[in-house]
């Protein structure tokens, strides 16, 4: 008999990743596409949403044919994507504006004053109470979801008057798949409008819906999160190369679909993934924040459960932009910067691993593009201290790998209190899991054992993949922690233990001694 497939896309910044897993977990073709990201003036940061599913049907179709799976075993499709950002549609799918991303702070409240229209006082602290109390997370800074809708609204009124629909981007792709304009409590999560302190919302809460300044309307059909939407249209069908009877099942973000790919819905580990941003990720069995540090937990599609949403900000972008503008700048020092290699981020490995443990006592500040958890400040920014005579690029870019990892170990005591238990591992995934240079950084900083995920570039995909099938009744979540397997463990190496050891507690020094600095530069 065949086996059967579900083709599970993982949207991320970046562009796409596609998987075509089998009911084990097992990828049997991937493959991925680029999308550009746009950076206006005023802090504006959009991405096309045709551009976003044109390449959607490039990695899929290519994914389908490196499977070699035919289209009758495809039995369902996934959408998986970063959260925090919107996509404005018509009552067909049809985009009306750009994506804005969740990089795009143009609807933070100080921002939003500025706007004709906007009320005089938008979020009064009884409202941003009630918000905490319902939610779990207030609008107190831009960058999400609502402040998004919001910026639509008072920013482009003609763009908020001709949309139909406000869709998060694993909503706007399964709308594309299917004609249906749904979310879900998860996917939803950051429009800050669904009441969280039970797992089984079946509506928008009134309260919140009114506090948010959004019209009703606007907002898609909540459905329940083991939902099937639908089927795939037969014009999409075709484009795909995929039968129309295909099943789409609606979406989770990443965070989520990662969390049930690494298995951080049970056992006393944490998954850690680190893309372009980094994040850890573990259960919890009811809602909760934790204001000072910025974490806080979310609705989970694995029943009675909640995810640990401990966003650490940037860290592989950190790293692209080291290499994009430091080591491979299209400036007068080099010709071109189509002369940077393809194998620039092998390079930059055996480069680093030439470089101590601890590279030397330099310091790389990962906050390029601001600060989360465990301590959240838009203001503060990265760069390297303590600079040398001596220091080398090798010096500096294993920095850069020793900084994500450091960032990550301060954020590990606060989401360890938060989920009331220790982590005896980390399972790492996520593109920077595929350096075996960065994931012995990793253990040796964190001090523990870090499992290096099999397939961990494609975690994201296979999670989504296997909630699919338990989903359609095929596998049990039993299942799908058998599916999460490593393919090396790290050990930390006792050596390094006072090296790394000083330098966690200097980059949070760091960070209190330089916020004021960063506030002056930056606040403008």
């Amino acid at each position: 008999m065949s086996t059967p497939h579900v083709v599970a896309i993982d949207l991320g910044t970046s562009g796409p990743k596609v998987a075509v897993v089998d009911p084990d977990g097992h990828p049997a073709g991937t493959a991925r596409a680029h999308v550009d990201t746009l950076h206006l003036p005023g802090g504006g940061v959009e991405q096309d949403p045709e551009q976003v599913w044109g390449a959607v049907v490039e990695a899929t179709t290519a994914a389908l044919a490196a499977s070699g799976v035919a289209r009758d075993d495809v039995v369902a499709v996934v959408c998986a994507s970063q959260y925090s950002s919107i996509v404005p549609v018509d009552r067909e799918g049809r985009p009306t504006a750009n994506m804005i991303i969740w990089q795009d702070h143009r609807g933070a409240s100080s921002s939003l004053k500025r706007l004709p229209g906007t009320p005089r006082v938008i979020d009064s602290p009884v409202n941003l109470a009630r918000w905490l109390r319902l939610h779990g997370l207030p609008p107190i800074s831009g960058g999400i979801s609502l402040t998004h809708m919001r910026y639509l609204k008072y920013g482009r009124p003609d763009v908020y008057d001709r949309t139909a629909y406000l869709l998060e981007p694993m909503d706007f792709l399964t709308m594309r798949l299917t004609g249906r304009a749904t979310a879900n409590q998860a996917t939803a999560f950051m429009s800050l409008m669904v009441d969280n302190r039970t797992l089984k919302a079946g509506d928008y809460a009134d309260e919140l819906v009114k506090m948010s300044l959004i019209d009703r309307d606007k907002l898609p059909e909540l459905v329940p999160m083991n939902e099937i939407v639908g089927t795939v249209r037969p014009d999409v069908a075709n484009e795909l190369g995929l039968s129309p009877d295909t099943k789409v099942v609606t979406g989770l973000n990443d965070t989520q679909a990662g969390g049930v790919g690494c298995g951080a819905f049970t056992g006393s580990h944490a998954g850690v993934s680190v893309g372009s941003t980094c994040v850890m990720i573990t259960h919890v069995d009811n809602k909760h924040t934790d204001v000072r540090h910025a974490i806080l937990s979310m609705p989970s599609p694995v029943p009675d459960r909640y995810f640990v949403m401990a966003e650490n900000g940037m860290a592989g972008a950190a790293l692209d932009r080291f290499l994009a503008n430091v080591v491979y700048p299209d400036d007068p020092f080099v010709e071109t910067i189509a002369d940077a290699p393809d194998d620039r981020f092998d390079r930059l490995e055996r480069a680093a691993a030439t470089a101590p443990a601890g590279s030397h006592n330099l310091m790389f500040l990962p906050w390029v593009g601001g600060s989360l958890a465990p301590a959240a400040n838009d203001y503060v920014r990265g760069g390297f201290l303590n600079i040398t005579p001596t220091t080398t690029r090798s010096d500096m870019a294993r920095a850069v790998l020793e900084g994500v990892a450091l960032n990550l170990r301060w954020l590990r005591g606060p989401v360890e209190k938060f989920a009331k238990r220790s982590f005896d591992h980390f399972t790492f995934y996520g593109g920077a899991a595929q350096s075996a240079l960065w994931c012995q950084i990793m253990a040796d900083v964190m001090g523990t054992p870090v499992h290096q995920l099999e397939h961990g570039d494609y975690t994201v995909s296979i999670g989504a993949g296997l909630l699919a099938f338990e989903r359609l009744g095929m596998i049990g979540f039993d299942d799908i922690t058998s599916a999460v397997r490593s393919s090396r463990v790290f050990d930390p190496d006792p050596a390094h233990i006072d090296t790394y050891d000083l330098l966690a507690d200097q980059l949070v020094k760091a960070f209190n001694r330089t916020k004021p600095v960063f506030r002056a530069l930056n606040r403008g």
